[in-house]
């Protein structure tokens, strides 16, 4: 496929189709998951593909779900926008066992396992499930016309970041403007698209804060259990994402809410209407803009870690706690070139008993501030950090 980007999901995509009959990739809209899956296609004979927005292809299925699965048993089965086919998942779990074959059946999904109508419940132990993000940092870094600043200020939608910067924002306009008023009303959800609209415009001037689900109730006037759900909603369709607090056995008064940012940061821009990265240099988000840019690269580019922040009553501070087993890292993120450290930062690591800490900063470099604390860039960060 000319120009076609290569996604680090396809070699999970390999293995998952080797463990379980059924294979569920989940993502945002627009996030390349069609792209990704006609480009692996291409390369898996005897396969057959469906996007269920066509209403031919649609038509294929919908009338009788049992005769298509086992007329195809013999095909490798591609079916994009699986949300769309209703109560399927039954039907799926029962031709799977019978034809008891791995690698079987591929499905695309804009919303998570929980929003993907029984799929948990009807599928279970018989389906694997990988997300797939925006393009991230390790994706793209190496192309030749790769320019951070460019990716951090467009995000990482494929058809934001490789537009030109005027484009890219109308796109990302557009695309708002769809997903509110088409792509959430697809999945049962009846809220009227412009109080969603309002949430989460109100929402990116909360990026990278800790969460009060009263305080934005009160702006919205609606119940801070109202906020919760629409919180829910967009976690579900992967736009927003909340970091849960660490919680040791400190003698310390801890905040014990998450905190909640917007997974791109092109999306976030446009809420805040920041079209250039001169825009957001003036801005008092660029601090939380790099925070939620960094984090979010981190966090979807890691595996098998669970992530948290700290923060005291008092103020003391960690953007992000990596924890594996007993280990754990603290990593800050710092929108400077020239970054410093807070003495809240050494004393919350100090009682933690931390001895690996990075700040990761927009620049391309690495060195050490002192033992055990490094300061690096994202490529850096990646290149040496052991996982």
């Amino acid at each position: 496929m000319q120009g076609y980007i290569n996604r680090k999901l396809e070699k999970k995509l390999d293995k998952y189709r080797e463990i379980f009959p059924v294979t569920a990739i989940v993502g945002p809209r627009q996030c390349g998951k069609s792209s990704m899956i006609r480009y692996y296609k291409s390369k898996v004979p005897d396969s057959l593909y469906l996007d269920l927005e066509s209403q031919s292809d649609f038509q294929k299925i919908s009338a009788d779900p049992e005769w298509f699965f086992l007329n195809n048993q013999d095909k490798t089965i591609f079916i994009d926008e699986i949300q769309l086919l209703r109560n399927v998942f039954p039907i799926i779990r029962s031709v799977v066992d019978k034809n008891q074959r791995k690698g079987w059946i591929v499905l695309l999904g804009s919303a998570s396992p929980d929003l993907l109508k029984q799929s948990s419940e009807s599928l279970a132990g018989r389906i694997g499930y990988l997300e797939l993000t925006p393009f991230l940092f390790s994706e793209i870094w190496q192309r030749k016309d790769y320019d951070l600043q460019s990716h951090w200020l467009k995000g990482g939608y494929p058809r934001s970041y490789l537009q030109t910067s005027a484009y890219s924002y109308e796109w990302r306009e557009n695309f708002i403007k769809t997903f509110i008023e088409r792509d959430i009303p697809a999945l049962d959800i009846r809220i009227p698209a412009q109080t969603l609209k309002r949430f989460l415009t109100m929402v990116a001037h909360y990026h990278g804060h800790v969460l009060n689900y009263s305080e934005i109730g009160n702006s919205l006037g609606v119940s801070h259990h109202t906020v919760r759900n629409y919180i829910d909603i967009f976690e579900h369709t992967f736009i927003l994402r909340t970091l849960q607090p660490y919680l040791p056995n400190l003698k310390k008064r801890l905040i014990k809410s998450p905190k909640l940012y917007l997974r791109d940061m092109g999306i976030l821009h446009n809420f805040l209407q920041i079209n250039s990265f001169n825009d957001l240099m003036g801005n008092p988000v660029f601090g939380y803009s790099w925070e939620g840019f960094a984090l979010e690269n981190i966090i979807s580019e890691l595996s098998g870690w669970n992530f948290y922040y700290l923060r005291t009553r008092s103020g003391v501070e960690i953007d992000l706690i990596l924890q594996k087993g007993s280990r754990l890292v603290t990593i800050e993120f710092k929108g400077s070139l020239a970054p410093k450290l807070s003495k809240g930062f050494f004393l919350a690591t100090e009682n933690l008993e931390i001895n690996e800490s990075w700040i990761i900063a927009p620049i391309n470099d690495y060195y050490k501030m002192k033992p055990g604390i490094n300061v690096s860039g994202l490529w850096q960060f990646f290149n040496k950090f052991e996982r």
